[in-house]
């Protein structure tokens, strides 16, 4: 493990190679999985707010699944994420004309409608951040089957994911927190 101020770094984050590779995978990790995607409290109001501007981007089963649903869920555990289709795909989500699955919050984002990219379990995945009682968070990588020709092709491309997922770290924890890393890295 490596600490960077208060987080938790797992090892996996400078030894794992890893790129997402949507052409082979098809988007699967808006599709597998028990839940949609996990989001933070704070996330909550934004995805209120930007649903009017988001909703052009999305299927009209997501839009009923959200009008059903709600903008986001509470599930068991007490924690929040987005609602899905039928319990499969996230109902942010649309199938673009190459069949990859697509998020309509970030499409939103890249077409200059919205300024929140989309929430930061999917910008950080495949890194998922737990936090303990004490107010620790640890970073891990999640290694899943649907992510093997993203390692496959960071392996070839030699690039750590600590790199591939600079942009959401520092979104997550900013610019001196990711120095911070880097400089324990390759120190």
């Amino acid at each position: 493990m490596i600490k960077v101020g208060e987080v938790l770094v797992s090892d996996d984050i400078k030894e794992v190679e890893f790129v997402c590779h949507l052409e082979m995978c098809k988007g699967a990790c808006c599709v597998e999985g028990d839940l949609g995607a996990p989001l933070e409290e704070e996330e909550l109001p934004i995805m209120n707010e930007i649903l009017e501007k988001v909703k052009p981007y999305l299927t009209p089963d997501g839009l009923k699944a959200i009008e059903v649903q709600g903008t986001y869920i509470l599930d068991e555990d007490g924690d929040y994420s987005t609602p899905t289709i039928g319990g499969k795909e996230c109902a942010y989500s649309h199938y673009d004309d190459k069949g990859v699955l697509k998020c309509g919050i970030e499409q939103a984002n890249l077409d200059g409608k919205i300024s929140f990219r989309k929430p930061i379990s999917c910008h950080l995945y495949p890194i998922r951040i737990t936090k303990n009682k004490k107010g620790f968070e640890a970073v891990n990588y999640h290694q899943w089957s649907i992510c093997s020709a993203a390692c496959s092709f960071g392996k070839s491309l030699q690039v750590p994911l600590y790199k591939f997922l600079k942009d959401p770290l520092v979104r997550k924890y900013g610019v001196p927190w990711y120095n911070e890393l880097v400089e324990k890295i390759e120190g």
